[in-house]
């Protein structure tokens, strides 16, 4: 619970940066940066969604154990532990990229970073008694 209100924030900060810095530094749209930032923010977004239609009503931005459900290891979650978090890093990072806001993009990350190690030991510790279980998704 301590870090909850950090990340969200640290989220509003990422969004509100993205927009007062390309206007209150001038920062142009540079095509080069620009449209390839904007190609990686909106396949985090289809990271996202995927990761979100696989937990379905799982889905929370709090750390949450329904007891006795397992883990999920299908979609995203086959291939990483934490695939949402690799959204939001991709998205920290390119989102502000669009119009050339590098310091929200290098502090937002490295903060996330920072954020991120809590959270991550966080979700792990709340998952480890039902990594025992047998798990939805998981192939024979």
């Amino acid at each position: 619970a301590g870090h909850y209100p950090v990340m969200v924030a640290l989220h509003a900060a990422l969004l509100l940066g993205c927009l007062v810095e390309p206007w209150a530094a001038d920062r142009p749209f540079v095509p080069l940066l620009g449209w390839p930032a904007l190609a990686l923010a909106l396949a985090a977004q289809g990271l996202r969604w995927w990761c979100i239609t696989t937990l379905g009503p799982r889905w929370h931005t709090r750390v949450l154990v329904v007891p006795g459900l397992p883990p999920v290891v299908s979609g995203p979650y086959r291939y990483l532990r934490h695939p949402n978090y690799l959204a939001v890093a991709v998205e920290g990072l390119a989102l502000p990229l669009v119009h050339t806001a590098w310091v929200t993009a290098v502090g937002f990350t490295l903060l996330n970073a920072a954020l991120l190690t809590v959270r991550i030991r966080c979700e792990d510790a709340a998952l480890a008694p039902l990594r025992a279980l047998p798990v939805i998704g998981a192939t024979p």
